[in-house]
């Protein structure tokens, strides 16, 4: 029995581990056939992926690989805040990500060349309108 434990834990362990490790191309396809449900939290999952992107990209000097990756932060939170709207699920999650988003990036903005900042900003800005609309659709009142 005790052998059997183990063996499922270390089963689950690598299954996180790989799940982990899924790149943002591999979530893009599979964000392709994912049911309705399913898409708000693989979005906001590629957007956090690119978050970590640009941040990794903006360190090391690669601002256009930086800016590509800003892009598809503000279009998958985009995504998520459509499928999470049209399948009435996930609204919250969705929000509270993109405002950590939306926080992470003022971060980065703050380190970057004066330059560098007007692509960030709109983003960020962006951002804020996702949420102000989820914020809307979370607390919409109900026609009787």
């Amino acid at each position: 029995m005790r052998i059997l434990a183990v063996t499922l834990l270390l089963a689950l362990v690598a299954g996180v581990c790989h799940a982990a490790d899924e790149s943002v191309e591999a979530l893009k396809s599979r964000l392709q056939n994912a049911p309705l449900q399913d898409r708000p939290n693989i979005c906001m999952e590629i957007a956090q992926r690119q978050l970590q992107n640009a941040d990794k990209f903006y360190t090391e000097g690669a601002v256009g690989d930086a800016r590509l990756a800003v892009e598809d932060i503000v279009t998958y939170s985009e995504k998520a805040r459509d499928a999470a709207k049209e399948s009435k699920k996930h609204l919250k999650h969705v929000e509270i990500a993109v405002r950590k988003i939306a926080e992470k990036l003022t971060d980065i903005k703050r380190t970057l060349a004066f330059e560098d900042q007007p692509p960030v900003e709109q983003a960020i800005q962006r951002l804020q309108d996702i949420r102000t609309l989820l914020l809307k659709e979370m607390f919409k009142k109900e026609k009787k």
